[in-house]
């Protein structure tokens, strides 16, 4: 065993898969300690009559459930085990993302401790939800929009139709991200040469055609039941905006999608996304700044957004590593001390107030009963 951590120390990414390693066992660890929440029981309800679509959502992630209860049986921990692999695994290209930016190491780790301290990333590990679905794929949306521009090569158009796809199937909120993107190119497309070539390219068309093949299956079978999902979604949100549930959207975004303590390197990585030096990778700016007006008009919930925070916390990371080498060295030792304080203190705050580990009725679980409802819709 110690030879195998130490041969994953060695590289950036084995460190990086240590790091979700450990994030998995965590929370593997806390998770299932006193229920199904309601909203997992009508999922798991769905996925003992599994059809390619439901009233409520996608069949992606009752699918994810029926599998949990295929290999687990009736267990909280065996339902929760794959949305929490889910997170793990966007633990590591959130790092990978650094990377692609011209990231070391440091600013690789600094990057998926920061999502993995998020609190809506946190809440996620303990509720089969298909949030945690949808944030993995649009991590791996924005990581294989970085490979695209990285290499020029338009064969990445096919993973990413893969991943709008499966994210189609996941959550609809993906119609979003897909815009954002495409008004993205839109504006970066009218100035770079190389985005103008991705526009024309077969490879782009075939991956539009992998999404769409993907999705078609819940695309028929909302047009066969008269998209009935849209009137529940238009109902969800009439209710939602009448009980006040997205009137602190941009507010939110600050200690719900973010942590708070981290919340500077969002706004470094959106800087270098808009700046010279982040020029070739500006598209990713423009989609996520499309797709927060998109949002903002459309009055969605605020954790929407959530996926497309660690491409800006990416940047934000690689920005501060290359701040940090500039400064003298007692500075960089301050900036840095500070830095991993505010992870630190970020993980503790995460763990205490967003993992279910409060014993039932205590100052604790009345505190984050407070803060999230989950908890107590965990009991009874």
């Amino acid at each position: 065993m110690r030879s195998l951590i130490a041969r994953l120390f060695r590289t950036d990414t084995g460190l990086l898969i240590l790091l979700a390693s450990i994030f998995l066992a965590l929370h593997v660890a806390t998770s299932g300690p006193y229920g199904f929440h309601r909203d997992e029981l009508a999922t798991l309800d769905d996925a003992r009559h599994l059809e390619w679509g439901f009233v409520a959502y996608p069949p992606l992630t009752p699918a994810v459930g029926r599998l949990g209860l295929s290999l687990f049986g009736i267990s909280t921990l065996g339902v929760r085990l794959l949305p929490i692999l889910a997170l793990s695994i966007a633990l590591v290209f959130s790092g990978l993302m650094a990377r692609e930016l011209g990231g070391t190491r440091r600013a690789q780790v600094l990057t998926a401790l920061a999502v993995a301290v998020v609190p809506i990333v946190t809440i996620q590990t303990a509720v089969l939800q298909y949030v945690s679905f949808d944030y993995l794929w649009g991590v791996l949306l924005t990581y294989l929009l970085l490979r695209l521009l990285n290499t020029d090569n338009p064969r990445w158009w096919a993973p990413i139709g893969v991943v709008i796809g499966l994210g189609m199937m996941t959550k609809y909120t993906m119609a979003f991200f897909v815009t954002g993107l495409v008004g993205g190119l839109l504006v970066t497309g009218m100035s770079e040469k190389g985005i103008r070539g991705q526009l024309r390219s077969p490879w782009l068309w075939a991956g539009v055609a992998i999404s769409i093949l993907i999705f078609l299956p819940n695309l028929v079978w909302q047009i066969r039941h008269s998209f009935i999902s849209l009137d529940f979604l238009r109902h969800i949100h009439a209710r939602d905006v009448r009980q006040g549930r997205t009137r602190g959207f941009l507010s939110e975004q600050l200690y719900v999608c973010v942590s708070v303590g981290l919340a500077p390197l969002v706004l470094m990585g959106l800087w270098f996304y808009f700046s010279e030096r982040g020029r070739k990778y500006r598209l990713l700016g423009w989609m996520f700044v499309v797709t927060l007006l998109l949002f903002v008009v459309a009055q969605a919930r605020s954790y929407y957004l959530g996926p497309l925070y660690p491409v800006l916390l990416a940047a934000g990371s690689v920005v501060w590593e290359r701040w940090v080498a500039a400064r003298t060295r007692n500075w960089a030792l301050a900036i840095q001390g500070v830095t991993w304080f505010l992870v630190a203190f970020s993980a503790i705050l995460a763990f205490a107030l967003f993992t279910p580990i409060a014993p039932i009725n205590s100052t604790l679980w009345n505190t984050t009963g407070k803060i999230q409802d989950n908890f107590k819709e965990e009991i009874g």
